[in-house]
């Protein structure tokens, strides 16, 4: 069996197939990212969408133009992309959802000139391994 992920509640799963690589995974830093998920950046995993099996029915909305993006309508989960004209036959996923979030290498950061500001230095600002104070 190949990777699999999904939702926050598991309505909705996927599997990647076996052996199928993505033709990229990478960061993204875009304000249409930060506002569909809440988050400072995204990664994404792009596959070719027949190495991704869906159990069950995302959401969608049209985000641009040309993009669509699907979620999980009962937990608000954000989990794919598609664009016909920029990822023909393809599906970004968003690979924090996966079961295995480390699975595939991170490759490259993309839309930089979008990125907040102290996304650049996190490992100069002070981290714990849990919530302070929460032992």
């Amino acid at each position: 069996m190949g990777e699999t992920g999904g939702c926050h509640c598991g309505a909705i799963r996927y599997t990647i197939t076996d052996g199928a690589e993505p033709v990229y995974h990478a960061m993204c830093h875009c304000s249409d990212c930060r506002r569909a998920t809440g988050a400072p950046a995204v990664t994404w995993a792009l596959f070719d969408q027949g190495a991704v099996a869906i159990d069950g029915q995302p959401s969608r909305y049209a985000s641009s133009e040309l993009g669509e993006r699907q979620f999980c309508g009962q937990c608000g989960t954000s989990l794919f992309y598609l664009n016909a004209q920029i990822f023909l036959g393809k599906i970004d996923i968003q690979s924090a959802t996966l079961d295995n979030p480390e699975a595939y290498p991170l490759g490259a950061q993309v839309q930089t000139a979008e990125r907040l500001g102290y996304m650049e230095h996190l490992s100069d600002i002070a981290g714990f391994e849990r919530y302070p104070g929460m032992e």
